[in-house]
């Protein structure tokens, strides 16, 4: 990521509450036209099971996301191409 280190710092509290930092990096100053931002390197760890976001009611009727049939979806759907007769 790159930005302002205010921008930097809300864009980690932000991911922090979505995901798992497994790693942030130190901030880098760069350069240039781009002289008073920084980069940040990050790795995400991110579960199969959503997490409402604060300030949301918490759905407990549901059992999480739909699975979907992929094989009935596929035969319900045109094809993408035309098929020329005699090809």
């Amino acid at each position: 990521m790159t930005g302002t280190p205010p921008e930097l710092a809300a864009a980690i509290d932000a991911l922090t509450a979505a995901a798992y930092v497994v790693f942030c990096g130190d901030p880098h100053p760069l350069a240039g036209v781009d002289a008073g931002r920084h980069r940040v390197y990050l790795r995400l760890a991110l579960t199969a099971t959503a997490r409402p976001a604060p300030g949301r009611p918490v759905d407990r009727g549901g059992q999480g996301a739909a699975l979907i049939d992929l094989d009935t979806a596929r035969a319900r759907r045109a094809p993408a191409w035309k098929e020329t007769p005699g090809a």
